[in-house]
């Protein structure tokens, strides 16, 4: 696959974005009088929900087709473990309490464009009703989790006794904003910015010298306007994630709607981005605002004053210069759920590795984040495995929300398991600075600079080995 057709690439570098006031809002005041849940909107908008019902937002899966190995599967996160939050399905919805009453686990459907149900493989009034529309087309809408009169817990809107609120919060229906898209994406991992590091709520209203295409006073760019897409279905998952619902559709700096394949006017530069990706230089550093999540070691669980929980190791950090790696568009996932895992040179599990080599045509340098963690792993099948994350925050018990997880999840009963460190490459694709801050020529072809050239497969800098031959 050439990178003409990667469609992984720089979701905020690929489209010249409407002006603000050229964007969408639909009023819904004629349409119907007070707000009863999903049920409403489905009274016109059936066909869209069942759309939905089948795209990655809602199945947290899609056909995994730059995912090496993936055998047309569909895979994501629901039927995957990351080494972050593990997997979702053991801590889905609920209410775990510290020794002080205080809640400190929700559940992984906080997240998830549904209402508190895990979606099914068969489409049923019950799971479009589970549809939860309003979290990315009502601007203002928040919701909290409620325990149901039955039993259970499910995601209600925080004005569900306020109808006059209810009512004009759900008739104030727009396109998603990129405030509405980053209320979760820049919470992923468990915080703030802890997991992708190029994704932080600053951007919601943030200045050039952030993100040159998110800049309120700048671009003013939606997440939309680079991943656009058809019948719920979104353009452009990170070099991570293994669902891409959207191959063929291209989001890539040199698209001739945006910068093309020589935006520079020094031809020097232009001969760069031959093998050079943009956001290798224009992505000088990340977490800008917020410290990202750098490390995360499961195995050393401790109790956080702080947070009233017990919580993992961790190490964060803020303005992160990121690592340069060979990429074609291709992954190797290995968290792939009851797979054994596969380890590189080092013996870290291959959470996330982009494919590629200064040998492949195809491949150009590209930036990312390298995260590390420690993960179980379950000792004869070496399959990777998800933790309770709630009942450990609560009791601190990392040895039985290990097996109670991997039972839910596996069917396996006390589960004996081991430790094993993971590598895991995240692309990064946001927080572009403006042209004058990027990287400058000696910022890679000087000592001591940023570049790692022997993991980039060369000897020492190729710069510097023509000089010399010159010479």
């Amino acid at each position: 696959m050439t990178l003409k057709r990667i469609a992984l690439a720089a979701c905020a570098l690929a489209l010249v974005a409407a002006p603000a006031s050229a964007r969408k809002t639909y009023s819904h005041q004629k349409y119907f009088e007070h707000y009863e849940g999903t049920k409403t909107c489905l009274k016109c908008h059936k066909k869209q929900a069942r759309s939905f019902f089948h795209s990655q937002h809602y199945q947290w899966k899609a056909t995994a087709s730059n995912v090496v190995g993936a055998k047309d599967r569909k895979l994501g996160k629901i039927n995957m473990i990351n080494d972050f939050c593990t997997n979702p399905l053991p801590t889905w919805i609920g209410e775990w309490k510290n020794k002080d009453g205080k809640i400190v686990e929700e559940g992984c459907s906080k997240c998830h464009t549904g209402r508190g149900i895990v979606p099914a493989e068969t489409i049923s009034d019950e799971q479009l009703e589970n549809i939860d529309c309003l979290i990315c087309h009502a601007s203002g809408y928040r919701r909290n989790i409620y325990e149901k009169e039955g039993g259970g817990y499910e995601w209600k809107p925080i004005l569900w006794k306020n109808t006059v609120g209810l009512d004009s919060v759900s008739k104030r229906i727009s396109l998603p904003t990129r405030t509405m898209c980053l209320r979760c994406h820049a919470g992923s991992g468990g915080g703030p910015n802890f997991k992708r590091g190029d994704l932080e709520y600053k951007q919601t209203e943030c200045d050039a010298d952030f993100d040159v295409h998110m800049a309120k006073d700048g671009n003013d760019m939606q997440c939309i306007d680079c991943h656009q897409g058809e019948d719920h279905k979104i353009a452009g998952p990170g070099a991570d994630i293994a669902g891409n619902e959207m191959p063929d559709k291209n989001i890539l700096c040199n698209n001739d709607d945006c910068h093309g394949n020589e935006p520079h006017e020094q031809k020097i530069l232009n001969m760069h981005t031959r093998r050079v990706f943009c956001t290798a230089c224009h992505i000088p550093v990340f977490a800008k605002d917020n410290p990202t999540n750098m490390v995360r070691d499961w195995s050393k669980g401790h109790y956080s004053e702080k947070k009233g929980k017990y919580t993992y190791t961790a190490k964060f950090e803020k303005d992160v210069t990121p690592v340069l790696r060979w990429w074609n568009g291709k992954t190797t996932i290995m968290q792939v759920a009851g797979e054994p895992v596969k380890k590189d040179e080092k013996g870290e599990i291959m959470v996330a590795v982009p494919v590629g080599s200064k040998d492949d045509p195809n491949s150009k340098i590209f930036a990312f984040k390298e995260y590390h963690a420690v993960m179980p792993v379950l000792k004869d099948r070496q399959w990777i495995l998800p933790i309770l994350t709630g009942d450990f925050y609560v009791t601190g018990d990392m040895d039985a929300a290990v097996k109670k997880a991997t039972e839910k999840f596996y069917g396996i009963k006390d589960a004996q398991f081991e430790w094993a460190p993971t590598i895991h490459y995240m692309g990064l694709f946001h927080e572009v600075s403006p042209a004058s801050k990027a990287v400058g020529c000696l910022g890679c072809h000087s000592s001591g600079s940023r570049i790692d050239w022997k993991a980039l497969g060369y000897e020492g800098d190729p710069m510097m080995a023509l000089l010399q031959k010159s010479h």
